[in-house]
């Protein structure tokens, strides 16, 4: 027969492993946070990535809820919402070559440059697109045949000079590595709302099957619901644990440097997630992107 000592370590140890479990409920939920959204409410992506996922292109937080038994009437009316809610972007047509690109219903701060064509091409299967920023070159091959609709979309809103004069608004830190980037309109002063920036559309994630976010791999940041990719994305200089929910459009084959000083420099304030505006400044100059056939 347990005594009441037994009795009092037991629940000792039931409230200890309680605790654990939301601690790590909390830095899961955390990591997804800081890659989906803005701390505004519009990514990346949350609350305010990719967001610490503006991870998140950086825009409207979604919720997360665990299914109930008994639903409320204001469950059941959000359910009957969502049910007569229009279509998300389709994913990529391999029959016809065209992606779908639709209106971001989210809002948020638009840098309105139009659409991207939706015919596409998986040749050349890479492209090199290049960031050229105030701390030397970021080279990335874009996997081109595997994230077309991507692809296309980061060379149409190269072409318009859509992330020309933007700042890496998010930085994690080594328990989150990753630097955000792609919100047109962040400050990146440790002050501002960022990370609700976009070119007022989405598309559909790709290349998803087994994708890890291990050092050098460039992804898409999003908001939680899929079909949520716009312009805002992230550079992994460690290993993040993410589930396989952001696009990996390509790796990092230049710059990883330069991401490991900015890293070092740390961030100006703590937005309370482990991310915030990074001290070093990174601001992209120009946009490049070429593919050989």
């Amino acid at each position: 027969m347990a005594t009441g000592k037994d009795r009092q370590k037991q629940l000792a140890r039931e409230h200890y492993e309680r605790q654990m479990q939301r601690r790590i409920e909390r830095e899961q939920k955390a990591k997804r946070t800081a890659i989906i959204g803005s701390t505004v409410g519009v990514v990346i992506v949350v609350g305010g990535i990719v967001a610490a996922v503006a991870l998140l292109g950086g825009n409207d937080p979604g919720t997360e809820a665990a299914a109930s038994p008994s639903a409320t009437p204001a469950d059941t009316a959000s359910a009957s919402a969502s049910a007569s809610a229009p279509a998300g972007p389709k994913p990529y047509n391999a029959a016809a070559g065209t992606c779908d690109y639709v209106k971001d219903p989210s809002g948020g701060q638009v840098k309105d440059v139009g659409m991207p064509p939706t015919k596409v091409k998986t040749k050349p299967a890479t492209k090199t697109m290049t960031f050229k920023t105030n701390l030397g070159d970021i080279v990335v091959e874009l996997n081109n045949a595997k994230a077309p609709c991507t692809t296309n979309s980061l060379e149409f809103l190269a072409g318009k000079k859509y992330y020309d004069g933007s700042k890496c608004h998010r930085l994690g830190s080594d328990k989150f590595p990753m630097l955000q980037c792609g919100d047109p309109t962040a400050k990146a002063d440790g002050k501002s709302q960022d990370g609700s920036g976009g070119p007022g559309y989405v598309m559909a994630e790709e290349n998803l099957q087994g994708a890890q976010y291990k050092r050098g791999v460039m992804a898409m940041a999003k908001t939680q619901a899929p079909g949520s990719t716009g312009s805002q994305f992230f550079l992994v200089y460690g290993d993040i644990g993410l589930t396989p929910d952001y696009t990996p459009v390509g790796t990092i084959t230049k710059g990883l440097d330069i991401l490991d000083k900015v890293n070092k420099a740390g961030v100006i304030t703590d937005m309370g997630d482990g991310t915030g505006a990074p001290k070093q400044t990174v601001e992209i100059k120009d946009v490049t992107i070429a593919g050989k056939s």
